[in-house]
């Protein structure tokens, strides 16, 4: 029988590879090549020890070719390019009824490869449902096709924000979440205000599109947006930076009727104080944003598949699957962006 590959995050810093063998899809399923998979932060928290889940199949941002397709499958046929929606949602629960799957309370128990409990990107095939696959351009870079994911829980964060033309727009953090804001902020007709401490995070702001960069390492970004604004906050902050004191200065940044994103997890989980009468004077709405739903991840592939999003300036690196430990400690370093593993290059 045919073997593949696998790579499990079987301890902190430590990824161990594993053969299984290469079944063939039945019924609605796909069998994907994977062309791409970008290590997200969640892969890079169990790799560090933060969150101890071993051993883990990692790799949720994933893009591939399709390899085969079971006898029932309608939706797409060998050679499409696709992004795979690896969030898993019970279709059953009330907000999955809702139609709020990333809400599901049951999400985030994939289990793709037999044996190991994990999404399971970082490997060289997936046997997947085929209505966890959504197509792309035929010619795609399958490297930002990988980053169909991280869009789409941008996406879903503009949406929560309201986002309006005109709009005074902040986003804390110029990582690669920040880039997509900024980008999907510009895209909705809004003035975009960037805010990072990092002169280089900084000139890929200016490049990605914003109109105005704040250091704030130089500058108090809190005083800088209300002179930019007239004395009122912006009408919108996104907090893409996991950082508790910066969740406490969006809060400041917004003005009357603005809404706050707290778009990142923070790890560790410190509460910051609140001036509740504030958020009532002001009608501040204060939100979260996590995981996409499906309609967030087919907005983000036909974002991607027509060229309207930029990814190349958000991807630091490409290295292959057999260098999967140089890829996973290019990773955690702070002040890189996605890095990208080819997985049959």
């Amino acid at each position: 029988m045919s073997k593949y590959k696998v790579n499990v995050i079987s301890n902190e810093k430590e990824v161990t590879t594993h053969e299984l063998e290469l079944k063939q899809p039945q019924d609605k399923q796909v069998l994907i090549k994977v062309d791409a998979c970008a290590i997200c932060t969640l892969e890079q928290r169990v790799y560090k020890g933060v969150m101890k889940r071993y051993p883990f199949a990692g790799g949720h941002e994933v893009a591939g070719t399709i390899e085969s397709i079971g006898e029932n499958v309608k939706n797409v046929k060998v050679g499409d390019k696709v992004a795979v929606f690896l969030l898993t949602s019970c279709g059953e629960c009330y907000y999955c009824r809702k139609g709020l799957e990333n809400q599901c309370v049951q999400s985030f128990r994939t289990s793709i490869h037999e044996g190991f409990v994990g999404p399971g990107g970082l490997s060289e095939y997936m046997l997947v449902d085929a209505k966890r696959v959504y197509r792309l351009a035929d010619d795609i870079n399958m490297s930002h096709a990988a980053l169909t994911e991280p869009l789409a829980c941008c996406v879903h964060s503009i949406n929560n924000a309201k986002v309006e033309l005109g709009n005074d727009v902040v986003v804390i953090g110029v990582g690669i979440m920040g880039g997509f804001h900024i980008q999907l902020a510009k895209l909705r007709g809004a003035r975009v205000i960037a805010c990072d401490i990092n002169k280089g995070r900084l000139d890929v702001a200016r490049k990605l599109g914003a109109d105005i960069v704040i250091n704030s390492n130089e500058t108090n970004a809190i005083e800088q947006v209300k002179t930019l604004t007239e004395g009122r906050g912006a009408d919108v902050v996104f907090c893409t930076a996991a950082i508790s004191q910066l969740a406490a200065d969006s809060v400041e940044m917004v003005g009357k009727l603005g809404r706050v994103i707290m778009y990142s997890s923070f790890h560790p989980d410190n509460p910051i104080d609140l001036n509740v009468n504030k958020v009532h004077s002001k009608e501040m709405i204060i939100t979260g944003a996590v995981n996409p739903c499906t309609s967030d991840f087919l907005t983000s592939t036909r974002l991607l598949s027509y060229n309207l999003i930029n990814v190349s300036d958000l991807i630091s690196d490409e290295i292959n699957i057999n260098d999967i430990q140089k890829a996973f400690e290019k990773a955690i370093d702070p002040l890189t962006y996605r890095i990208i593993v080819k997985c049959n290059r």
